[in-house]
C-alpha cells in the first residue's frame, strides 16, 4: 500500500471542526479521488491512530460517519472497505421496449445481462386481495386486485422488491396469476390478452428505508432506498398495472433520455 502521508493529509489544529470529522473528510476525499478503489480496504484503525496521533474511538467515529453516508462498509474481523458503485444502469427509455418481451426477457433480466450479473427472483407471492385506496385510484377505482410480490437478486444480493397490482377482470384465471407468468413476464401476457401497452408513468422519490426494508434488502447503515411507483397504460388509455418498487440506492443508477423540444 502507498504510504499514508501520500494518501492522507494531516489534521488542522486551528480548525473548529471535530477531529473525527476532519479524518472522515480526508478519507472521503481520498475515495472520491480514487486513491482508495471500489472494494479496497481502508487503512486499519491502528494505522490511522498512528498516522493522526488520535485514539481508536476517534477513528471509529470517523468510520461511522462514512458508513452513515453509505461510502464504506465494515466486515467483522476483516476491516472497512469502500463500497462498490451501483452495478446496474436502469435505462428508462429502453427497459420496457417491446423487442425485449418478444425475445422472452423481462426488464430485470435485460438489466442483469447488461451488468454481467446473474438474476434471481425469490419470496414470490401471488394472491387476490382488496385494493388500497391509492392503488384503487391509480387503477380506475377497482375494488380487488391480483397482487404479485417478489424480491429480485443479482449474484445472490437482494437489490429490490416489488409488488404488481392488476385488475381482476384482466388477470384472474390467466397465466399472470401463476407463479411463473412465462417468457417476457406479465407485460408480455397482458399484450397477448389484447392489452397492448401504450405508455408508462413513474413517480420516484428517495428516502431512508423502514426496518423491514433494511431486513429484506440486507441494507447497510446509511444506505437509502429508491421508491418507484409505475402505472402501465394500454392503447385504450386504461391503467392495467401498478407496480410499487423499492430499490437499494447503492445498486442502481437511474438513466433517462429527455427530448430537447
Amino acid at each position: 500500500m502507498t504510504s499514508l502521508p501520500s494518501l492522507l493529509g494531516g489534521l488542522d489544529p486551528t480548525s473548529d471542526r471535530a477531529v473525527f470529522r476532519q479524518i472522515a473528510d480526508q478519507l472521503r476525499e481520498a475515495i472520491d479521488r480514487g486513491r482508495f478503489k471500489e472494494g479496497e480496504k481502508l487503512p486499519s484503525e491502528a494505522e490511522l491512530v498512528e498516522h493522526y496521533g488520535v485514539s481508536r474511538m476517534t477513528v471509529r467515529n470517523s468510520f461511522s460517519v462514512l458508513q452513515g453516508e453509505g461510502l464504506v462498509h465494515a466486515e467483522h474481523g476483516k476491516g472497512v472497505f469502500v463500497r462498490p458503485r451501483p452495478p446496474v444502469r436502469r435505462l428508462a427509455s429502453d427497459r420496457f421496449a417491446r423487442r425485449h418481451r418478444e425475445q422472452g426477457k423481462s426488464a430485470f433480466i435485460v438489466e442483469a445481462d447488461a451488468a454481467g450479473s446473474h438474476p434471481k427472483v425469490d419470496s414470490l407471492e401471488v394472491k387476490e386481495e382488496k385494493a388500497t385506496q391509492d392503488i384503487s385510484v391509480r387503477l380506475g377505482s377497482v375494488r380487488r386486485v391480483l397482487a404479485r410480490r417478489r424480491r429480485y437478486l443479482l449474484d445472490g444480493r437482494p437489490v429490490e422488491f416489488a409488488t404488481s397490482y392488476l385488475p381482476l377482470d384482466i388477470a384472474r384465471g390467466t397465466q399472470i396469476a401463476e407463479p411463473n407468468p412465462g417468457p417476457g413476464g406479465i407485460y408480455a401476457r397482458l399484450e397477448e390478452l389484447g392489452h397492448h401497452l401504450d405508455h408508462f408513468e413513474e413517480e420516484i422519490r428517495a428516502r431512508m428505508p423502514s426496518p423491514s426494508e433494511v431486513k429484506t434488502l440486507h441494507l447497510a447503515s446509511g444506505v437509502p432506498v429508491i421508491h418507484l411507483i409505475r402505472t402501465a397504460y394500454d392503447t385504450e388509455k386504461r391503467p392495467v398495472e401498478v407496480c410499487d418498487t423499492v430499490m437499494a440506492a447503492d445498486a442502481y443508477v437511474l438513466s433517462y433520455q429527455l427530448p430537447a423540444t
